[in-house]
């Protein structure tokens, strides 16, 4: 046995208690050391043996990270360590000194640390272990062995799950072996990455030599499985394991026999069945034997009815008539013979005779004299009512005549203007309500005229200027006029002539998606209708004296290729606006639809611009917005505004940062208006959640004649590179039946993510056994993942509804798609410069353009409203795009009487009333 090192020698057992008693007094004396192990004893305890507070447990090196061991006694002279036999230098060992203070006795503990170099020295030959011994003045005392050994795991598995094929309700044994390692590996099994757990799901049970058992095959039990290794020093992934959980089929029951073939004699009938009781499912086997069963029969031949005889006549009555009867009972009629054909019941007059005398002068007399009376009655009401109505007519034109000299003196007065060739809006009456009265303002008509080039009817000059030269041919004369703020011209000319520039030639020439006007320094607004796409040109963006002639268009994705990279996918349409390069003052606002969930937390959105060569650019990250760029996105829930100061054609390209950024599909189902055979077919359209796709769809599915069965739906698309699969469920087995061979059709997650195509379209063909049947109930099923997905009850009639798709539910837009001037606008222009100068002002309370923010819940954009040199003005811009035809200008009104600026609509707000 080796010795520890030390100022002591053990030489027998009595021996070494009394030099252990020497030097216990040496270390007393000379204080102590903080590398010293050992400790005087205070005499009241000289007698008790060491007791182990705590002892060294099992450690495991991770890497190259040494491991600590910790020994505590009480009451201890010294403590040492001896690891794999050999005493560890004092050196090597950390003391420190405390008092129990239930027992007041002395307590020593010890630490030392092992490095993965001292393990490995002795590793392959034994286990490196480790142990501390504790003295006193009467004897020692050795604690229990602790094992340092050093972590690893292999990465291969002994043994991997494989891929198998299961029937419905089968038992299932994945065989998983983990790979060797220190500690021994935990194991844990997934489907589809999402971890199992047997305790909330019973049907799986992981046995203890880590393999996993589905005890009932289920058809959400298919999937990749896979089985996963974990120690403290790394996890582990085996190979996936398909799991098909297939279903075989089993015949329905018998339908009840038929009638007989025969009408009379001889024949046969029939009854049929189907294989749907289960309907096989993912591979599974088809039913065996035949689904039509026929059987000789007999039909009783049918009899026909036969008369019997007639009764006696029956005595003359009081009518002066007599009646006799026969029936139908010889034979009676059977088995679907005929009726008898002819009169049951017979009467004839009675003879003068036979016939009895009454006297009826009297009553016949005042009968009649009652029946002239009512007659003259109703004459004289007729006349009073016509006479009673002519009157009031007459009375009604003369009232209407007295209120015209009434409201004469409210009648709107025109604005001249200032020389031939100028016109000026009329002024815009706002609606009629409560607080009206706020937004009430009278013009000013020795301040205001029109000071830009527009055009008269007449004008006869034919062209206009531009900074840059014309960037469009010369207007025709007199084409184009304005007509109460809309704009009137013949849209197919208009593309048919902007295509011929060099620059738009690459422009689609589809009219019903184009939108354009001629505009001046009052802006305007476009709309494509029933896309969500507008675009609104504030009052004063054009510059005075100038006149544009600005288009909007949607581009079809086949048309205009986006490349996309990567994870990329188009969040929006493709539009473009225009000419690109003209000169505005202040930025214009575009608005479009967009189809993802807009948390930015789970995207990267940028926004895309087309240069003059054609290319592609980077222009703005959602989220990121600098005020100093000429770009900037206020980002809704299903919408965005894209405020630019340059026009061009845009796009929102976003790029997900994980699984769980979504994008918003929705689902729309169509079938023929018109039925008339035993097939029928059921059309599913997945196409991203914007209206102009949608429109689209409408369009196409009209000329088609189809019909629209159910109201479109709204799925959630994860970026979980799973595709979309679909299938129809619960069909009634006795009157339908599914024509596909497979139990579901699936979209895939490319064709939808990053494809070309606007829209995809599955057709699910069913047919009816008889074309009596005209009520069909089911579910559509659509799922991404097992367990993760979306029901849809159909029930409809077939033959009810006939009717092509309604024009209305097409074309629900049906304002004009240019307007110029105040009635492109809700805030009359006089009254918007009203609230400009009110509240661009900065005021000590914060009543001004800020507060109008906050209240109006853009307060995240004050940085960039900031940056304008009228923040107020380009706030009510944003109001405007987003409330044109549902904003409430009472509303506006509310907000701002809650600021205190009530008295702006009328009159400006001095600094001294801040």
């Amino acid at each position: 046995m080796s010795l520890p090192p030390g100022p002591f020698v053990r030489c027998g057992f009595n021996a070494a208690l009394l030099l252990l008693g020497l030097v216990l007094a040496g270390f007393t004396s000379t204080g102590g050391s903080e590398h010293a192990a050992t400790a005087a004893l205070p005499a009241a305890f000289s007698d008790m043996l060491p007791r182990f507070l705590v002892e060294p447990e099992d450690e495991y090196i991770v890497k190259n990270k040494p491991v600590t061991l910790t020994c505590r006694s009480t009451p201890a002279t010294q403590i040492y360590f001896k690891c794999n036999g050999d005493w560890v230098h004092q050196d090597d060992h950390l003391i420190e000194h405390s008092v129990d203070p239930a027992t007041a006795l002395p307590v020593m503990q010890v630490t030392i640390e092992i490095t993965r170099q001292q393990v490995e020295k002795i590793f392959g030959l034994d286990e490196y272990w480790c142990q501390c011994v504790a003295w006193s003045t009467t004897g020692t005392q050795k604690s229990q062995k602790a094992y340092i050994r050093i972590a690893y795991l292999r990465k291969n598995f002994e043994e991997e799950p494989q891929g198998t094929e299961v029937a419905l309700d089968q038992e299932v044994l994945l065989r998983c072996h983990p790979p060797e390692g220190v500690p021994q590996a935990e194991v844990e099994w997934q489907r589809n990455e999402d971890v199992l757990d047997p305790v909330s799901d019973p049907n799986f049970f992981i046995t203890s030599e880590h393999n996993l058992v589905i005890r009932k095959a289920r058809l959400l039990d298919t999937g990749n499985y896979t089985c996963v290794a974990k120690n403290i020093v790394a996890r582990r992934k085996s190979n996936s394991a398909t799991v098909l959980v297939y279903v075989n089929g089993g015949w329905s029951t018998w339908t009840t026999w038929s009638s007989c073939s025969a009408v009379c004699g001889r024949g046969w009938q029939k009854r049929s069945r189907s294989c749907t009781n289960p309907t096989p499912l993912n591979g599974g086997t088809s039913c065996e034997g035949q689904n039509v069963q026929k059987s000789a029969c007999v039909a009783t031949c049918p009899v026909d009815g036969g008369w019997s005889e007639w009764s006696k006549w029956s005595a003359c009555g009081a009518d002066c008539s007599m009646w006799r009867s026969r029936e139908c009972s010889q034979p009676s009629p059977g088995t679907g013979g005929k009726d008898c054909q002819g009169l049951d019941l017979q009467s004839i007059n009675c003879t003068s005779e036979q016939c009895p005398q009454t006297v009826s002068g009297a009553e016949d007399v005042a009968l009649y004299v009652g029946m002239v009376a009512v007659a003259l009655c109703l004459t004289l009401l007729l006349i009073v009512v016509v006479l009673v109505y002519r009157r009031k007519k007459e009375g009604l034109d003369a009232d209407v005549a007295d209120s015209s000299i009434l409201t004469t003196g409210f009648q709107p007065m025109g604005i001249k203007p200032s020389k031939p060739g100028v016109w000026a809006p009329r002024p815009r009456r706002p609606p009629h309500s409560k607080n009206s009265h706020l937004l009430t303002i009278q013009p000013d008509l020795t301040t205001t005229s029109y000071q830009g080039t527009l055009r008269s009817r007449h004008d006869t000059t034919g062209k206009f200027s531009m900074t840059n030269g014309p960037l469009l041919d010369p207007l025709p004369n007199g084409s184009h006029t304005l007509h109460n703020g809309k704009l009137n011209s013949d849209p197919a000319e208009f593309v048919s002539r902007l295509s011929t520039q060099t620059y738009f030639k690459t422009l689609p020439r589809d009219v019903a998606n184009t939108s354009y006007g001629t505009f001046n320094f009052l802006g305007g607004r476009l709309t494509i209708p029933n896309t969500g796409i507008s675009l609104l040109i504030p009052p004063e963006a054009i510059p005075r004296g100038k006149i544009y002639e600005i288009y909007l268009t949607v581009q079809r994705k086949e048309d205009l290729r986006l490349p996309l990279a990567g994870c990329q996918t188009l969040l929006s349409p493709i539009v473009s606006c225009g000419p690109p390069g003209v000169v505005l003052s202040r930025p214009v606002i575009l608005s479009m639809d967009h189809c993802f969930d807009a948390c930015l937390d789970n995207w990267a959105v940028r926004l895309k611009k087309q240069n003059y060569e054609g290319a592609w650019e980077d222009v703005l990250l959602m989220g990121e917005e600098l005020v100093s760029e000429p770009y900037y996105c206020q980002l809704e829930a299903e919408t965005c505004r894209l405020f630019t100061e340059q026009l061009g054609t845009f796009a929102l390209v976003g790029e997900s940062l994980h699984m769980g950024a979504a994008k918003r599909l929705r689902l729309v189902l169509f079938s023929d208006a018109y039925c008339s055979t035993l097939e029928y077919n059921i059309r599913v359209y997945c196409m991203d959640d914007t209206q102009d796709v949608f429109k689209e769809v409408m369009q196409m599915e009209r000329q088609l004649g189809g019909r629209l069965i159910d109201e479109p739906h709204v799925l959630l698309f994860k970026d979980s590179y799973h595709n979309l699969r679909l299938s129809i469920h619960d069909m009634p087995q006795a009157h339908w039946r599914s024509k596909l061979l497979a139990g579901y059709q699936e979209i895939p997650f490319y064709h939808i993510w990053n494809g070309s195509q606007r829209y995809l379209h599955c057709t699910f063909t069913l047919e009816r056994l008889s074309l009596s049947t005209c009520e069909l109930t089911c579910q559509l099923c659509v799922w991404q993942l097992e367990g993760e997905g979306q029901s849809f009850a159909l029930d409809f009639n077939i033959a009810k509804d006939t009717r092509a798709l309604d024009a209305e539910f097409l074309l629900m837009d049906s304002n004009a798609t240019a307007l110029a001037g105040p009635s492109a606008f809700q805030i009359p222009y006089l009254i918007r410069q009203k609230i400009c100068s009110s509240l661009d002002a900065p005021c000590p309370n914060g009543a001004d353009w800020r507060m109008l923010a906050q209240r109006l819940k853009l307060e995240r954009h004050m940085s960039f409203f900031a940056s304008k040199a009228s923040p107020t003005s380009v706030i009510l811009d944003l109001w405007e795009a987003q409330h044109f035809h549902s904003g409430n200008i009472n509303q506006l009104a509310t907000v701002m009487a809650d600021i205190g600026k009530q008295e702006a609509m009328i009159f400006l707000v001095s600094d001294g009333e801040c």
